[in-house]
């Protein structure tokens, strides 16, 4: 791993079917717009042509690139990572479904030499990825290590996709890890940070239904940030979408809000499931219609909440890290049934830190430490 930025031919290459599909796509907004606005005589064959020759282009460009494919896949570099994985969380979906190769097939990278029994898994949040575990110097994997012993296990995935796509390749990837294992695995542990913690309670919920072996090993679960109940940004950018689309001269706008991908959209209320999004329009301003999803059985689940004002007061419960409620980290919910009962004992409001504050400061590290201790 190098700190330099490394720039790979399908790195080129996927970038030049993002400009070809973002190109396409501003001009359909535009002529939308004008066609609301006024009609004018011949404009529909400019913009076909203008699509046409986009596509023309960039496809011989694609081409051209194809056969330098193979020279420096093997390199990488800290920045790359980061603005992959920050593409990925956007667009993953998209990039998926047009077999772009910036997608981010999901896989594990080991923090250690893989012979440790006890084992740490970590799982990263929307737009981000593996390495940024490591965040100011510290990585919860590797403090975990020193103290506890456990050999850290590193998800890395497309966080575009939706959460119960992922929980369940998450499931079955978890079931190899564990199968595999040079040694058996007495104690498994996950820890997932923001969108992290919602695909975990997927993989428990896809895992149980397929039988898998690797939920008799799980001790423990901590949520850091998970927002078990949606974001407030989501839904309020969904509620854009929706004074958008009220106005015929606005309309064609909306549809550059719907760019975002199938794992932001899921945050709005936190879906789990596939039935949470199947046949729907996931754009559309709908209600809550998730299926209720327990937390796992046999298994001690903790969770952590940042209020970035001080705790207990509306608006660190309403705003709580800026992204993520204070209750909906801690799993409450007005009804009963969707409430998460973590108990009093495995829940703690960090005061005074931001989301991502989670990943590095030692009160967040040395409330892990408790709780993994007991």
């Amino acid at each position: 791993m190098t700190g330099k930025t490394t720039v790979r031919a399908s790195d080129l290459r996927g970038l030049n079917r993002l400009v070809i599909d973002g190109t396409v796509g501003v001009t359909t907004v535009v002529e939308a717009m004008q066609h609301s606005i006024a009609r004018v005589p011949g404009a529909g064959l400019v913009y076909r042509s203008i699509r046409g020759i986009t596509r023309l282009v960039g496809g011989g460009i694609d081409a051209a690139l194809a056969p330098f494919m193979p020279l420096g896949e093997g390199s990488s570099s800290t920045g790359r990572e980061a603005v992959l994985a920050a593409l990925n969380g956007v667009l993953g979906d998209h990039l998926v479904a047009t077999g772009n190769p910036l997608a981010i097939p999901m896989r594990f990278r080991h923090g250690g030499e893989p012979s440790g029994r006890r084992l740490l898994v970590l799982a990263h949040g929307l737009c981000m990825n593996d390495l940024q575990w490591n965040r100011k110097g510290h990585d919860h994997g590797a403090a975990l290590a020193r103290d506890f012993g456990f050999t850290p296990v590193y998800l890395h995935y497309n966080s575009g996709l939706h959460v119960s796509t992922n929980g369940r390749a998450f499931a079955g990837l978890i079931e190899e890890l564990v199968e595999q294992w040079p040694v058996p695995v007495e104690e498994l542990v996950i820890l997932g940070h923001s969108m992290g913690g919602l695909i975990t309670r997927s993989a428990c919920h896809y895992g149980r239904a397929a039988g898998h072996s690797w939920l008799r090993h799980l001790k423990k679960a901590v949520f850091l940030g998970t927002p078990h109940h949606g974001s407030a940004l989501e839904r309020g950018g969904n509620r854009l979408d929706s004074i958008l689309g009220v106005s015929r001269y606005t309309a064609p706008l909306s549809r550059l809000g719907k760019v975002r991908s199938a794992g932001i959209t899921d945050l709005r209320h936190g879906n789990l499931l596939d039935a949470d999004w199947e046949g729907q329009d996931r754009f559309e301003s709908a209600e809550d219609l998730r299926q209720p999803v327990p937390l796992p059985d046999g298994v001690e689940c903790y969770a952590m909440a940042a209020a970035a004002s001080e705790a207990g007061d509306l608006r660190s419960r309403l705003l709580g890290d800026g992204l993520v409620p204070v209750d909906s980290a801690l799993g409450r919910h007005e009804d009963a049934v969707r409430t998460l009962p973590f108990p009093e004992s495995r829940q703690w409001i960090a005061p005074g830190m931001k989301h991502f504050d989670l990943l590095n400061r030692p009160e967040a590290y040395e409330k892990i430490r408790e709780w993994l201790a007991a």
